[in-house]
């Protein structure tokens, strides 16, 4: 089923999917949230920073997050004893190219990622926080994780994207990078 929209069809969908009722609401007009970082993101016991997230969103800046299998490579090589599963880094969408290096950072401004009938603009990188070093689900706890993007890449680690152009991607269809 796909929903489209703050609604009753909406509603019903997510509360059979969840197992209770809810319902989905817009943001529109909220107050931007407060949230908090620490000053060492390795060490839970360092100054919490607050800050304001933007109105009407909850911690990410776009309303996409693409990594590269280049990005996982680079990382994997700079931490081998690490799990760089994809779980860990919550990504919309993995975009498969060869070689090394943080690729999707080259894109930021300057491409437009063209998937089937989708555009989208990657805007700036992900500044990555201590959510990736967190035991989750099956991947057990690894600050070096955080450390290792901070030491290598400044804390970052995909790019923040935007959608110019909506449209049904799949697995495997084709990608492209053109120049803006």
């Amino acid at each position: 089923m796909t929903c489209h929209a703050p609604g009753s069809e909406t509603d019903a969908a997510l509360s059979q999917w969840l197992g209770k009722a809810v319902r989905l609401v817009a943001a529109v007009g909220a107050p931007g949230a407060s949230a908090e970082y620490f000053a060492d993101a390795t060490d839970d016991s360092s100054e919490a920073i607050e800050w304001t997230m933007p109105a009407g969103r909850m911690v990410d800046a776009l309303p996409l997050l693409i990594l590269t299998t280049a990005s996982l490579r680079t990382a994997a090589a700079l931490h081998p004893d690490g799990d760089w599963h994809l779980r860990r880094f919550r990504p919309n969408l993995v975009i498969d190219v060869a070689g090394d290096g943080w690729v999707e950072d080259g894109w930021c401004g300057t491409s437009t990622v063209r998937i089937v009938g989708a555009e989208l603009e990657p805007q700036q990188p992900c500044v990555r926080c201590t959510m990736v070093t967190r035991a989750q689900p099956h991947l057990e706890e690894d600050r070096d994780i955080f450390r290792t993007l901070a030491r290598n890449h400044g804390g970052h680690f995909g790019a923040w994207t935007t959608i110019t152009t909506s449209g049904t991607i799949h697995v495997d269809a084709p990608v492209t990078v053109e120049p803006r």
